[in-house]
């Protein structure tokens, strides 16, 4: 595909890269040298895609992504269950993505590898297939996540932690770096250590991200029931459950936990 900087309203694209005939290239978008953009692959509207980038296949771009010198997405998941289906990476509106990192497909099982709005995957992070990431998420350097793992809107994950396949970490959580995390970690938590436990709630997040007291509250009476008191897990939520007024907050943090298949970290 030929394309000069008059083509498409707004957009440069250096003469070097690589753009396949099937892909589609939005207004004011920068393509920098010897970027690749492979078959199938939209970049929307205000996107900046550094040097030397790859988008191998099946990738969607919403609008003003940016992505960092390096940064391979839509490559085959690395899954010996993949049998060379159609499937896609999509990335959602003002998210960045920096140096080297990389983000695979999907397989059968989800289709879609997808990382929501407004996040922010910093250099050497990987997504593994399937994975689903919510909006306003921020993952540090190096960290890598294995296939199929999700990861609920505003959470935070510190650099160089590994996060092993099916895990869900919860909203507006933070996890503390060089961490493994082969159990679910609820919403609302801060959780560190190999293997993950946790320390209460994430209350300076909770203060930044607008929360009230009163809910602050009802959340750090449910995660007592849940985790600090003599009661199993299953009875610190029926507790909670009859003890605590059932506001959305708590409510999603004792679905959360009942829903897990992994079990959660102590």
């Amino acid at each position: 595909m030929s394309l000069s900087p008059e083509t498409i309203v707004g957009t440069r694209i250096h003469p070097t890269a690589l753009i396949d005939p099937s892909a589609h290239i939005g207004q004011d978008v920068e393509i920098g040298p010897w970027a690749m953009i492979g078959p199938q692959c939209v970049v929307g509207d205000g996107s900046r895609i550094a040097g030397r980038v790859t988008l191998e296949r099946n990738v969607r771009l919403g609008q003003r992504v940016s992505l960092g010198v390096g940064a391979v997405l839509g490559g085959d998941p690395q899954d010996l269950k993949f049998r060379g289906e159609e499937t896609w990476v999509e990335i959602g509106d003002d998210t960045t993505v920096r140096e080297y990192a990389t983000i695979n497909r999907g397989t059968a099982h989800s289709i879609t590898t997808k990382v929501g709005k407004h996040c922010f995957l910093m250099s050497y992070v990987h997504l593994a297939h399937d994975c689903q990431l919510g909006d306003h998420i921020i993952i540090s350097n190096g960290t890598q996540l294995a296939g199929h793992v999700n990861v609920e809107d505003r959470a935070i994950i510190s650099g160089l932690c590994a996060v092993h396949q099916f895990a869900r970490i919860g909203r507006h959580s933070f996890i503390g770096g060089c961490s493994r995390v082969s159990q679910d970690v609820p919403p609302y938590v801060r959780a560190v250590g190999n293997p993950i436990k946790l320390f209460g709630l994430n209350s300076v997040g909770l203060q930044r991200s607008g929360f009230d007291e009163p809910v602050v509250r009802e959340l750090k009476k449910a995660y007592r029931y849940c985790f600090r008191s003599d009661l199993n897990l299953s009875q610190g939520v029926e507790k909670a459950r009859a003890e605590i007024e059932l506001i959305p907050e708590v409510q999603h943090f004792l679905e959360f936990i009942e829903a897990s298949q992994r079990g959660v970290g102590f």
